[in-house]
């Protein structure tokens, strides 16, 4: 970025940090996934980034799931100033992502209630599956059918614990509408979303409609760049650092303060090398047939005005290269929310 550009840049920023609405700035632990620090660590180096939420996307992150573990973290965290957010995996007993050796849907979900009960936290990030899913015997509104029903068996356990569910539109399982239509067919008065910005474009879905759909029904958040442009055979997308896609992440984050005030905005960062979309071949359309045209369109008007963004070196130590991408991240953030 040129001088001139960057003190635009920043100007802008300011002017923004100064009209928005104040944000809670978290970071997701699955940005710097290959660390394996004790959940303590975890915690003392976001404080030093300034967090005051701490995502803990996956049960691997907190260590363990015993009341007395989860109370010391709680209390490490209390004392830090961070407010302690809980995660599971896939929920879905149809999905490819399930792990049944873990138990029933129902008894994952009741432990993850206890858990993020003992922890403070508010709410218990999950997900239905992958893309892997649109494509089967069963389609996806089919396995959208078996995970909001699933949520309805634990619906009074969650309630009374004052716990809800954050389903993630994670890694090409469901667009905005079909996060909506899980949310209300399970009910919308303990099941949100965990609005992801970079996973939309695998589903070849612009993130800005994904947050015009899932704006009421917002719990918690993970934000990430993404470029994204044409190739012969459709498009390529590419997660990338804060800053360095073509999505209109500043747009986006504008927009998400104004629509879900006062919930967090946490980095999930993940840069990939491209991968492709190619749907141009006629057999890509297996998984996306009730695509609306208009949306797809503004899909490809995003892909169109991108361009080739190279593939990052292949890292000697990927737990260093993955805080690297993420304090980059966080200081773009930083000037873009004025912290």
């Amino acid at each position: 970025m040129q001088r001139r550009e960057f003190l635009a840049a920043a100007t802008g920023a300011a002017a923004m940090a100064q009209t928005a609405p104040k944000v809670k700035f978290g970071i997701d632990l699955f940005s710097i996934r290959s660390s394996g620090w004790t959940p303590f660590q975890y915690l003392d180096y976001c404080a030093r980034w300034k967090a005051s939420i701490v995502h803990f996307s996956e049960i691997r992150f907190i260590g363990s799931l015993e009341e007395p573990h989860l109370k010391q973290v709680r209390a490490h965290a209390d004392k830090l100033g961070i407010q302690l957010e809980l995660g599971m995996r896939s929920i879905c007993p149809t999905s490819k992502a399930f792990d049944a050796k873990a138990g029933t849907a129902e008894e994952q979900m009741t432990r993850m209630i206890h858990a993020a009960k003992a922890a403070g936290s508010p709410i218990v990030r999950c997900f239905l599956g992958t893309m892997a899913d649109r494509v089967g015997t069963l389609p996806i509104e089919g396995h959208i059918e078996v995970t909001a029903k699933v949520l309805r068996k634990v619906r009074s356990r969650a309630i009374d614990a004052g716990i809800k569910f954050a389903v993630e539109n994670h890694a090409g399982d469901m667009q905005g509408r079909e996060l909506k239509m899980l949310i209300e067919s399970a009910g919308k008065d303990f099941v949100g979303a965990c609005i992801d910005s970079g996973n939309p474009l695998w589903t070849i879905e612009d993130p800005h409609v994904t947050l015009d759909e899932l704006h009421p029904y917002v719990l918690t958040s993970h934000i990430r760049d993404t470029a994204v442009w044409l190739v012969p055979e459709g498009a390529a997308v590419r997660w990338t650092r804060m800053g360095e896609g073509n999505v209109d992440i500043d747009g986006y984050i504008r927009k998400f303060q104004q629509l879900c005030p006062g919930k967090p905005l946490s980095l999930e960062i993940i840069v990939t090398p491209p991968r492709t979309f190619p749907f141009l071949q006629a057999n890509f359309w297996e998984g996306y047939n009730n695509v609306p045209a208009w949306q797809f369109s503004r899909f490809l008007a995003l892909a169109a005005k991108g361009k080739p963004s190279p593939a990052p070196s292949k890292p000697e130590d990927p737990a260093a290269r993955e805080r690297e991408d993420l304090e980059a991240s966080i200081q773009y953030m930083h000037r873009l929310l004025g912290l």
